[in-house]
């Protein structure tokens, strides 16, 4: 690459835009060109617009503290200077879905972490190990919004990165029907504890529109392009429970999965080793070397030993046994702000990169 790509971080000042701040700080193929937030923070350096609400454990990086916060809403102005955005702005869904296709409209890719774009039929949802070949629809997108490189493409929800690989390890198995519940750090909701004290010790056994999240995404990550958009799958059937439990971050689940083909457990922990995708093939900065690692300890895969794995870019699955009712139970762990959020997000982007499209201005 002969210089890096200058990125626009939308929504700049929340958790999930820390985390992106954090990650593009120090990128090798990417610089921070702009950060942008709600015009109650326009104006001010990013240490001042963030700098009191600093949620990460790893400091704000220097380079970012005396960049002036833009107004979000200065698209042109804003789409000038970038290569291509990252987004994780909070708006009504509505908003979202207007103002990332205002900037993809300016010829300036989005590659966004927020949900509103993610049932537009001709927008990729990307696991960047599981489903790159989506990103062919980004043609048809491109000619619906009359660009020649502006388009969107998103991440899935965070809830579904622990599990969500498993099954595609095990796709010549036939998964049928899965039943998952997930226990999700409170990370997932842009807080930690000093925001959110009623969760010391406590568990909430409920996040609005969560579950429907957890069942449906999979069939789109699972699902095929036809006649210009993605069509998901039908199968495995899933239902799930999503509970909030009192860690900072990691998702866990525990999930049972039936089979439509036979398969032995060693057959099915030597297909999670393995399990390898495009970005393992073309060594992209953010993705892990293994993506899948599995555990033979009873009680792994653990949050304090397990949620940074491949610098919390990684999948930890353990647990796997049969079951009495279905073929086979487990248990796997992601990072919910890393491969579930802005990391996963950022490995999307590496990959539209790697596959021509996203490139300098």
């Amino acid at each position: 690459m002969e210089r890096k790509l200058r990125v626009g971080v939308l929504g700049g000042t929340g958790m999930v835009g820390q985390r992106f701040i954090s990650i593009l700080s120090d990128h090798p193929w990417f610089e921070i060109a702009a950060i942008a937030a709600s015009p109650r923070s326009a104006g001010k350096t990013y240490e001042e617009a963030a700098g009191g609400r600093w949620k990460l454990e790893v400091p704000m990086p220097d380079s970012v503290r005396n960049i002036v916060v833009r107004d979000v809403r200065d698209i042109d102005a804003i789409a000038s200077d970038c290569d291509f955005c990252v987004s994780a702005v909070d708006m009504s869904k509505e908003e979202i879905r207007d103002i990332e296709e205002a900037y993809a409209r300016t010829e300036t890719p989005v590659v966004s972490n927020n949900s509103a774009h993610r049932w537009t039929p001709d927008v990729p949802m990307i696991i960047p190990e599981i489903n790159p070949e989506h990103a062919d629809v980004i043609e048809y997108q491109k000619k619906r919004l009359g660009t020649s490189r502006g388009f969107i493409a998103v991440k899935p929800n965070c809830s579904i990165q622990s599990y969500t690989p498993a099954l595609a390890a095990w796709k010549e198995f036939d998964p049928v029907e899965v039943v998952a519940t997930t226990y999700q750090a409170i990370s997932g909701a842009g807080k930690n504890f000093a925001d959110w004290p009623e969760m010391v010790g406590n568990v909430i056994p409920y996040i609005g529109g969560e579950e429907e999240k957890s069942e449906k995404e999979p069939l789109r990550i699972f699902g095929k392009i036809s006649d210009g958009v993605i069509v998901p799958a039908v199968s495995p059937v899933i239902t799930c429970q999503c509970i909030r439990i009192p860690v900072l971050y990691g998702h866990t689940a525990a999930v049972f999965v039936r089979f439509g083909k036979r398969a032995e457990k060693e057959v099915l922990i030597e297909k999670l080793r393995s399990f390898s995708g495009k970005p393992q093939e073309l060594h992209l900065p953010s993705a892990p070397e293994h993506f899948i690692q599995y555990l033979e300890e009873d009680n792994r895969p653990q949050i304090t030993a397990d949620v940074n794995y491949g610098n919390g870019m990684g999948i930890s699955i353990g647990r796997l046994r049969e079951d009495t009712v279905y073929d086979y139970k487990f248990v796997g762990l992601s990072h919910n702000t890393m491969r579930g959020a802005a990391g996963g997000a950022v490995e999307c982007a590496e990959l539209l990169c790697a596959l021509g499209y996203i490139s300098a201005k």
